[in-house]
């Protein structure tokens, strides 16, 4: 923070600057204002193009992988047009359930994580019981196993909310209460 108290007054570059334009900043929600750097956009359109932006490749891989494994099934169960409508939605749920517990954070929420929770939250609930190829290491050893969805993606909500539970009061960079909200929404 700036020594005026203001977040926002520090040299940024031009990718800082597109990333607090188009990112969902919690802040400028709950003041109700578009901070600068400012977008000719209504700040409630950073919801969606939050799930656009990503802070690297490797952040893009993570979330195109779980789209890859769970994300075809429930497209084939509600058709593109539903599953793009249902996409967006969870990714606006975990934005606001992620806002509604830190407000106030001047950080941009980057990712579709979110979204892509909420697909998973719909693979929970449409196929309980598919089994997911699962890579488990053990000591130097790799095992690749089948295991039941409930189980798999029941496991990735704990590990959500233990983390999340953790992340009180901490800034952990990674938006968990997005993950959980996005998950119930689906």
């Amino acid at each position: 923070v700036h020594s005026s108290g203001d977040p926002w007054r520090y040299p940024m570059g031009a990718g800082d600057a597109f990333v607090m334009q188009y990112g969902l900043v919690p802040a400028e929600f709950s003041s109700s204002r578009d901070l600068p750097p400012t977008i000719a956009l209504p700040i409630w359109l950073t919801l969606i193009t939050s799930m656009f932006l990503h802070a690297g490749l490797l952040h893009v891989l993570g979330n195109m992988l779980y789209l890859w494994v769970f994300g075809d099934n429930v497209e084939n169960g509600m058709g593109s047009a539903r599953f793009l409508v249902f996409y967006l939605l969870c990714g606006c749920a975990a934005g606001l359930a992620q806002l509604a517990l830190n407000p106030h954070a001047a950080v941009p929420l980057i990712g579709a994580s979110g979204a892509i929770a909420g697909v998973l939250g719909a693979y929970f609930m449409l196929f309980p019981t598919s089994r997911i190829l699962t890579i488990i290491p053990i000591f130097f050893f790799i095992r690749v196993i089948s295991i039941p969805a409930i189980v798999v993606l029941g496991i990735w909500f704990l590990l959500q909310v233990v983390n999340s539970a953790s992340s009180f009061g901490a800034s952990s960079g990674v938006a968990w209460f997005a993950h959980i909200g996005g998950f119930a929404a689906g």
